[in-house]
C-alpha cells in the first residue's frame, strides 16, 4: 500500500509540474480562442481552431461532428470518461462597459482577459493541456478520454449533448463539466424551463374601450398571481429554491387605437429537486385560473435554430433539475483526486446558472461532476478574465482524475 501512495504521489508530482510548464501555452491558447468569437450557431471557426490545437497536442484523434461538436480522443480503453466544455459565447453587450476589447484575449498581470475566458473557454484551454498531458505520462492506459468542445449551449443547454448521446452515440461512464467553477467541485445545480403563457381578449376602438376585452388588463393579472408563486415554491437543502420570473411581455391590437386582442408573456422558472416539468405548468394554469382567466395557455417552446453545418436538432426547452448522489464513488474520486493533488479538501456545491448536465444528467442519467477555472460571477459579465493559475490547476485535476481512475498506480 506504501508502494501505491509512493507511486501514485509521485504522478501527481509529475502532472502538476507538467501543468506548470505548459501554462504559457494554456494561457496563449486561451487568448486565441477568445480573439475568434464564437456566438450561437457561430462557432465553425474556434470549432476548427481547437481540433488543430488537439491534433497539435498529440491527441489520438480529433474530429467535427453533424452539429458542430469538436470530439477529441485520447486512449481506447473499456471505460470512457469525457470533459465538456461549451465553446459558444454570449455577446459582449455594450463595448463602453469593458476596460479592454473583449476580443483582445489580453495577457495581463497573470490573467486572459476577454469574453469567453470563464464561460467557457478557459475551461476547453484547460482541457487541451490536460490531453496532452494524459497522452505524454501514459495516463489513460484502461480508459477512453472524450474531450468535447460543444456548440450552442448558450441558446439551448443540454442540446449538444442530447445530440452526441442520441445521434453519435457518445455515452461516457462520467462526464467532467469545467464551466466555471473557482476550482472547486460541483455535484449539482437547479433546472429550469421555459414557458409561453397566452390570453386572447377583443379589440374595439380605444375611445370606448367599455366595448372590448383588453388582453393587456387580463395578462397584467395573471401575471401578478405567477409573482405570488414565488412566496411558495418549494426548497431544497442543497440546490435552494425554485424561483419564478415574468423575462418579457408582448401584445398586439389592431392599431395604437384600438384595445389590445393578444397578450403573452414569457417565464423564467428555475425549479429545484421536487419539481418537475408537469408541476411547474400546473402552477401556472393554476395562477391563471386564480387571477380570473382559466383559458390561458400554457406552451413549453422549442429551440429549433440551424446549427452552422445546416443540422437542426429540435429540443424543448425544459431542462432537468440534476445532482450527482453526495455519498456517489464518482465524487469520492474527484474528492480524493483533489485531496492528494492539492493538499486540501474540496468544497462541494452547486452553480447558481445552468450547464449541459440538465441532458447529460437530467435527460440521459449519465453522472455528471463540475470542476472548472474561473468564478462563475463573472460569467456573462463584462471585464470577464480568468487567472493562468486557475488554467493550471485544472489541467492538473483534469489529467490526476484520469491517473486515478485509468490504473496508474
Amino acid at each position: 500500500m506504501g508502494e501505491i501512495f509512493k507511486t501514485m504521489t509521485n504522478i501527481y508530482q509529475q502532472i502538476h509540474g507538467r501543468a506548470e510548464e505548459l501554462s504559457t501555452a494554456t494561457a496563449g491558447d486561451l487568448s486565441e480562442l477568445v480573439q475568434t468569437p464564437s456566438f450561437s450557431t457561430k462557432e465553425q471557426a474556434v470549432a476548427e481552431l481547437i481540433r488543430q490545437k488537439m491534433i497539435s497536442a498529440g491527441f489520438d484523434d480529433a474530429r467535427i461532428d453533424g452539429l458542430g461538436n469538436v470530439i477529441g480522443r485520447v486512449g481506447s480503453g473499456g471505460r470512457t470518461i469525457a470533459f465538456d466544455a461549451h465553446i459558444d459565447t454570449v455577446y459582449p453587450g455594450e463595448k463602453e462597459n469593458w476596460d479592454r476589447d473583449p476580443f483582445s484575449g489580453q495577457i495581463v498581470d497573470g490573467c486572459v482577459h476577454g469574453r469567453g475566458t470563464v464561460d467557457q473557454k478557459g475551461g476547453m484551454a484547460s482541457m487541451i493541456a490536460a490531453g496532452k498531458i494524459i497522452k505524454e505520462l501514459e495516463l489513460a492506459r484502461d480508459v477512453t478520454v472524450l474531450f468535447t468542445g460543444t456548440v450552442m449551449e448558450e441558446d439551448c443547454d443540454g442540446l449538444c449533448w442530447d445530440y452526441l448521446i442520441k445521434k453519435e452515440q457518445v455515452r461516457p461512464d462520467l462526464v467532467v463539466i469545467t464551466e466555471p467553477t473557482n476550482l472547486n467541485i460541483y455535484r449539482g445545480q437547479r433546472g429550469r424551463m421555459e414557458m409561453a403563457v397566452k390570453i386572447r381578449g377583443t379589440s374595439c376602438h380605444g375611445s370606448a374601450p367599455e366595448r372590448g376585452d383588453n388582453a393587456i388588463y387580463k395578462m397584467s393579472r395573471i401575471a401578478l398571481e405567477i409573482e405570488k408563486l414565488n412566496e411558495k415554491l418549494p426548497t431544497d437543502s442543497f440546490l435552494g429554491k425554485g424561483t419564478v420570473a415574468v423575462s418579457e411581455f408582448k401584445s398586439s391590437s389592431p392599431s395604437q387605437c384600438a384595445v389590445a386582442d393578444y397578450a403573452e408573456i414569457y417565464l423564467d422558472r428555475r425549479l429545484t429537486l421536487s419539481e418537475t416539468r408537469e408541476s411547474a405548468i400546473d402552477e401556472v394554469l393554476a395562477a391563471s385560473a386564480q387571477a380570473g382567466y382559466p383559458k390561458a395557455i400554457v406552451e413549453i417552446p422549442q429551440y429549433k435554430e440551424t446549427a452552422y453545418t445546416g443540422l437542426r436538432h429540435p429540443m424543448e426547452k425544459y431542462y432537468p433539475t440534476w445532482t450527482l448522489d453526495a455519498e456517489s464513488p464518482w465524487l469520492r474520486v474527484a474528492q480524493k483526486t483533489y485531496l492528494d493533488l492539492f493538499q486540501k479538501n474540496p468544497l462541494i456545491d452547486k452553480w447558481t446558472f445552468s450547464t449541459n448536465g440538465v441532458a447529460i444528467a437530467g435527460i440521459h442519467g449519465i453522472p455528471c461532476i463540475g470542476m472548472g477555472p474561473g468564478n462563475e460571477i463573472l460569467a456573462h459579465a463584462p471585464n470577464e478574465f480568468c487567472k493562468i493559475d486557475d488554467l493550471v490547476s485544472a489541467s492538473a485535476f483534469y489529467a490526476a482524475v484520469i491517473a486515478h481512475i485509468g490504473g496508474s498506480h
